[in-house]
């Protein structure tokens, strides 16, 4: 895994040699810049999450409706396990 978080410029006949390479180095958080003869024609940087904040209120509406479960976890996993097995 890449450590270093500086831009690389890449030409773009190497970009697509690299591709994968370049996507792991932007995973790791590093922006790469892809140039073609000389000049910045795209610039890849790691991709944000966005999340969307909880209405407390709609939590608690669903937490009223969805009743809860009869069998603990474990018995339900277990059941799941034994009738797929034939």
């Amino acid at each position: 895994m890449v450590t270093s978080f500086a831009v690389k410029h890449v030409n773009l006949a190497d970009a697509k040699a690299r591709f994968s390479e370049i996507v792991d180095r932007v995973e790791a958080g590093q922006t790469v810049v892809i140039t073609r003869r000389g000049a910045r024609v795209a610039r890849l940087v790691p991709a944000t999450v966005e999340k969307t904040p909880i209405d407390p209120v709609l939590f608690e509406a669903l937490d009223r409706v969805i009743p809860m479960q009869q069998e603990n976890a474990g018995e339900f996993v277990r059941k799941m396990r034994d009738g797929a097995r034939y």
